[in-house]
């Protein structure tokens, strides 16, 4: 991981705590990282911990306490101490990367199930609307993943009410329906139209479904070329080694490690939206990375060819898990 992908990762920790309230700042447009001066241990450290606590009104130490976790959810990241008045400090490492492909292709579509909502049963009340059907019926899925029940009634008062559509979904299809319903958060106006059904990369839809489709064809691909997948940590571009090709691995690996935190919250605050923005962003890092999955022109296949099919196979898995639970297909060819 490099200074500026690791500065990338502490940016995204810092928006995991606002999204989940435990801060209420400004996301920075960056933070530096730099290695650790006296007293300070690991690969990397950063301050961002200090800069936040004023417009936080928390002490420097209790806001590194709430990053720190967060930090150390990334797959690269092996440890993070806090020093001195709430210097964060970042070790690396090498086999996370690893683990973490290895975890998602043996769970497989239950990767990111948890148990935060176990035994509890989750009452939607909703009213006869389209939307808040189709959403309510996603709860259930999504719900029923941190161990939880949803029990679904049109009955009073409601408490669950979305905004509702403008007009009928239906002509768009069944799965273009439910992503034009699920995807917006409840307080905004989905939008029935046909750019739902475009084959754009405009269209949100279309990329995570034509992502999933493309780790599909690179494991026929690779299978062809006799490669396996095989979880390992090398799934970067060495630097002279196809350093004019897209960016390896890292944004893929923290979009897959970022999923179940994703499918956590729209259990809990009853919100399917998130799990689908969390599918936009691992089918976007995959479509980045694809190209320096297999190799090209006069490569021979390596242990870093299996490391990187074995990730974008995660990365397959995890699309179609997330598009099961919103009740839209995941299609082998697109």
């Amino acid at each position: 991981m490099t200074p500026v992908e690791l500065s990338r990762t502490v940016l995204r920790a810092v928006r995991r705590a606002v999204d989940v309230g435990e801060l209420s700042v400004s996301v920075p447009v960056s933070v530096g990282v730099s290695p650790p001066g006296p007293g300070g241990c690991g690969d990397y450290a950063t301050s961002v911990a200090l800069r936040l606590a004023g417009p936080a009104g928390l002490p420097a130490l209790e806001v590194a306490e709430i990053l720190r976790p967060h930090i150390g959810d990334d797959p690269g990241v092996a440890d993070v101490t806090v020093t001195g008045p709430g210097f964060l400090n970042i070790t690396l490492g090498g086999g996370a990367a690893a683990a973490l492909v290895d975890d998602v292709l043996t769970q497989g579509a239950r990767y990111g199930y948890g148990d935060t909502l176990a035994g509890q049963v989750v009452e939607l009340r909703v009213p006869y609307d389209t939307r808040a059907e189709v959403v309510a019926d996603t709860l259930v899925r999504i719900v029923a993943t941190q161990g939880g029940r949803a029990e679904v009634r049109h009955a009073e008062p409601v408490n669950l009410r979305p905004v509702p559509a403008p007009e009928d979904p239906a002509p768009l299809g069944a799965d273009a329906s439910r992503w034009a319903l699920l995807c917006p958060a409840s307080h905004d106006r989905p939008r029935i139209s046909a750019d739902h059904l475009l084959q754009r990369e405009s269209n949100p839809l279309f990329r995570v479904r034509y992502a999933h489709a493309r780790t599909r064809a690179l494991r026929r691909n690779a299978a062809a070329l006799g490669i396996v997948g095989r979880p390992g940590h090398d799934v970067q571009v060495a630097e002279g080694d196809g350093a004019d090709r897209p960016h390896g691995g890292t944004d893929l690996l923290s979009a897959l490690a970022e999923y179940p935190h994703a499918l956590r919250l729209a259990a809990t605050h009853r919100a399917p939206d998130r799990l689908a923005r969390q599918l936009v962003v691992v089918a976007d890092a995959l479509l980045l990375f694809q190209h320096l999955v297999l190799p090209l022109g006069d490569e021979k296949p390596s242990a870093a060819h299996r490391a990187r099919l074995a990730l974008a196979e995660a990365a397959g898995t995890v699309l179609a898990g997330g598009l099961s639970l919103l009740g839209i297909s995941a299609p082998e060819y697109l």
